[in-house]
C-alpha cells in the first residue's frame, strides 16, 4: 500500500519523502510523504468546510449508515489490512487477523450502534420558577459535535487505536484530521481508501503523514483550526502536545505510557499466573501500553514463579521485532543499564541471532530480571519492550505500596483465588484498569484510560461519545 495524504477527498503526495523500513528484516518497504505545514492547513480547512456541508446536516441514522459502510469496507479488504499491518509492525500475522482488523471493524460498528444514545439523547427537567423569577422553565440538554478533531495515533496498534478514536469522533458529527505514526502509515492510507469508497463527503476524514516535533504532528496539534485532540502515545509526547494545545485551550483526550504492575499472591493458580504474565509482558514484544513490566510475587511462591517465568521466556519464539532500529537500541540500552544497576538476568537480556534474514531486523530477547531496588531506573522508567522485573513482597499492604509507587497508572493485574482479597485490592491499585486473574480482557463499552502520567480522560463506549460531543443546556421559560 503506497502511503498518501488524503485531503478534502483527494489523495496526494505533497512534501519530501522518507523511507518506510520493515522491522522484521530491515528492508525498505517504500517511501512516505512528509506533510508540510501547507498540507496540514489544507486538511484542517477541508475538515472545517465539511462541517458546514452535507456532513453537518446529516441525521444520526445517516451517520450510522455511513459508519457501517466503512466497517463493511474494512471487512471486505481484511486481508489487505492484515498484510499492511504485518509489514509495518512486524507482529505475528495471527495477531493482526484476530485483534487488529476485527477490532477496527468492531469499532465502526459499535459506534454506529451507540449513535442513538448519548449524542442524540435529551435530558429534560422541570425546575421551579425561582430560576427565572416567574412561572416555570423546561431545561434540557442536547449534544453537538466539537468540530475539527485531530487524531494522533501510535505505531504499536496503528489500525486498532486510530479507529477507536476516528469512529466515535465521526459518530458524534465531527470531522477528523488523522496523523498516524511515521513508522506505520500503511493501514491509515488503506482506511482512507475505504472511507473514500464508502462515499463520505470530502473533508469529513483527512489524513496527513509525517513526523512529530517541528513537523506534521506539531503543525496539527498546535493548529488554531483544531477544536479537540485525541492522542495515544508516550507521556513525554503527550506533555508536548498539551503545551501546543494550551495556546488555544484545546480539549485533549490522552492515553499515555505505563509501567504496569502485576500482583501475584501465594494463593493464586500459578499456572494461570505464569501464563498470564507471559502474555502481559511479552505479547507484541512488550510493545503495548498495557503490558506488564513490574511483577510483585508473594514470597512463599517467589522462587518457583521466577523459575517458571524464566523457563517460559527462554522458550518463546515468533514474538516479533521492535518497531525500529532506534527502539531496539533503546530497549537493549535498558538491558545494559539493568546489569549496571545490579540485576540478575534470569532470561534473555540481549539480541537473538536467527541465521536468516531476520538478523537484519530489530529483534530483542524476551527478558526476565530480578534483584533490583525500587529506585532503579530499570524499575521506574517505561521500557516498552519484552521485559519485566520480578520482586517479592510479604504483605498485602506492601504489595499495594509497591504497585502504587510509580509516576504511571494505566493498568494492573491481580492474581489470587481469594475473592474478598480481589475486591479489596483492586480498587486500591492506582490505575485506570485492574484485571483480576486475566489480562487485556476488554469490553468496548467500558472506560479505558489511566491516571497520573498515564493519561487524561477515558475512551470506550459512551465515555468516548462524551469527549467527542459538547453538552448544551437549553432553558425555555414556560
Amino acid at each position: 500500500m503506497k502511503a498518501e495524504h488524503y485531503v478534502g477527498g483527494v489523495f496526494r503526495s505533497d512534501g519530501p519523502a522518507f523511507p518506510l523500513v520493515a522491522p522484521v528484516d530491515g528492508t525498505e518497504l517504500g517511501a512516505v510523504p512528509e506533510a508540510t505545514r501547507e498540507v496540514v492547513d489544507d486538511a484542517v480547512a477541508a475538515a472545517r468546510s465539511a462541517l458546514k456541508g452535507p456532513w453537518g446536516a446529516m441525521s444520526a441514522e445517516e451517520r450510522a449508515t455511513a459508519l457501517r459502510r466503512v466497517a463493511d469496507g474494512i471487512q471486505a479488504r481484511s486481508e489487505e489490512f492484515v498484510d499492511a499491518e504485518v509489514a509495518d509492525t512486524g507482529r505475528p500475522r495471527a495477531f493482526a487477523e484476530t485483534v487488529d482488523v476485527p477490532r477496527a471493524v468492531g469499532n465502526f460498528r459499535a459506534y454506529a450502534d451507540l449513535l442513538y444514545g448519548r449524542p442524540e439523547r435529551a435530558y429534560t427537567t422541570r425546575v421551579p420558577g425561582w430560576s427565572s423569577g416567574t412561572g416555570e422553565a423546561l431545561n434540557y440538554t442536547v449534544r453537538r459535535p466539537l468540530g475539527v478533531v485531530a487524531v494522533v495515533s501510535p505505531w504499536n496498534l496503528p489500525l486498532l487505536l486510530s479507529t477507536w478514536k476516528i469512529a466515535p469522533a465521526l459518530a458524534c458529527g465531527n470531522t477528523v484530521v488523522a496523523k498516524p505514526s511515521e513508522e506505520t502509515p500503511s493501514t491509515a492510507t488503506l482506511l482512507a481508501r475505504v472511507i473514500d469508497d464508502a462515499g463520505l463527503p470530502g473533508g469529513v476524514f483527512n489524513l496527513v503523514h509525517g513526523h512529530g516535533p517541528g513537523a506534521a504532528g506539531e503543525f496539527l496539534t498546535g493548529h488554531p483550526g483544531v477544536d479537540a485532540i485525541a492522542f495515544t502515545g508516550e507521556s513525554a509526547t503527550g506533555a508536548a502536545i498539551m503545551r501546543n494545545a494550551a495556546d488555544h485551550v484545546t480539549p485533549v483526550s490522552f492515553e499515555l505510557g505505563g509501567k504496569n504492575p502485576a500482583l501475584v499472591f501465594a494463593d493464586a493458580d500459578l499456572d494461570d499466573a505464569v501464563d498470564g504474565t507471559v502474555r502481559s509482558s511479552f505479547t507484541h514484544s512488550g510493545q503495548i501500553c498495557l503490558c506488564t513490566e513490574r511483577v510483585y510475587v508473594e514470597r512463599p511462591v517467589f522462587e518457583e514463579f521466577v523459575a517458571r517465568l524464566g523457563e517460559r521466556a527462554r522458550a518463546l519464539d515468533g514474538y516479533g521485532p521492535m518497531i525500529s532500529a532506534g527502539h531496539r537500541d533503546k530497549v537493549l540500552s535498558y538491558f545494559r543499564l539493568a546489569r549496571q544497576e545490579g540485576a540478575t538476568v534470569v532470561a534473555g537480556g540481549g539480541a537473538p541471532r536467527f541465521g536468516d534474514a531476520r538478523d537484519g531486523g530489530f529483534h530483542v530477547e524476551p527478558t526476565v530480571l530480578t534483584g533490583l531496588p525500587e529506585t532503579a531506573r530499570t524499575v521506574r522508567e517505561e521500557i516498552f519492550g519484552p521485559v519485566c522485573h520480578v520482586a517479592p513482597f510479604d504483605t498485602e499492604d506492601e504489595a499495594l505500596a509497591l504497585a502504587n509507587d510509580s509516576p504511571y497508572g494505566l493498568a494492573a493485574t491481580v492474581w489470587t483465588r481469594d475473592l474478598s482479597r480481589a475486591h479489596r485490592v483492586a480498587p486500591r491499585v492506582e490505575t485506570g484498569i485492574v484485571w483480576v486473574n486475566c489480562w487485556n480482557l476488554r469490553d468496548l463499552r467500558t472506560p479505558f484510560g489511566g491516571v497520573k502520567a498515564s493519561g487524561i480522560g477515558r475512551e470506550g463506549g459512551e465515555y468516548s461519545l462524551d469527549f467527542f460531543s459538547e453538552p448544551v443546556n437549553v432553558c425555555v421559560q414556560i
